[in-house]
């Protein structure tokens, strides 16, 4: 027989121990921990599949290697942005899945006019620019590896008040090329 004192007056399920307050305290203060996480544990594996999927149409939009840092930051902020959502990517896909589609050309005539084609041009045109949209003040995502500029990087220096180049604070320039003796 337990030495607990049980009272008339007081039902046996109303009882508190300290074993019950003790752990009763440590469920209420780990929710408090987890409860914040828990949502934003979720999202983050809703993200990881929509970013997984928006990489996955990219290269198959742009026939490019692609950086996935800025694949990431691109996915983010159009969707963000409200340009493409989760369905579109997984539509876009869809499409190009059921025609066994390895390269841009053998779905792209298939994505019907609308915003899923508007959707699939604002995805190449974001990778080969490195911004979402042209505007003076827009985020650029990328300089040095936007597609764009990838023709052009052996005779086009990237934009820097650097003295050097681009990340380059040195004060003498390096050559530019070995010059030939005579």
């Amino acid at each position: 027989m337990s030495n607990e004192i049980i009272r008339d007056d007081s039902p046996a399920e109303y009882n508190l121990s300290r074993r019950k307050v003790l752990l009763g305290g440590v469920v209420l203060i780990g929710s408090s921990y987890l409860g914040p996480t828990l949502p934003a544990w979720a999202d983050s594996l809703q993200n990881a599949s929509y970013t997984n999927q928006f990489m996955q149409l990219s290269t198959l939009l742009v026939n490019h290697k692609l950086d996935k840092n800025v694949g990431l930051r691109l996915a983010a902020a159009m969707q963000t942005s409200k340009m493409l959502t989760p369905q579109q990517v997984s539509d876009i896909l869809a499409i190009a899945n059921a025609k066994n589609a390895k390269i841009v050309e053998d779905f792209f005539p298939d994505i019907p006019a609308g915003p899923l084609k508007v959707a699939a041009l604002d995805i190449i045109s974001a990778w080969y620019k490195g911004v979402l949209v042209d505007a003076p003040d827009a985020e650029v995502f990328t300089y040095e590896l936007a597609l764009m500029y990838q023709p052009t990087i052996d005779v086009m220096t990237i934009p820097s008040y650097a003295i050097s180049g681009p990340n380059g604070w040195t004060s003498h320039a390096p050559p530019l090329a070995d010059m030939p003796e005579f």
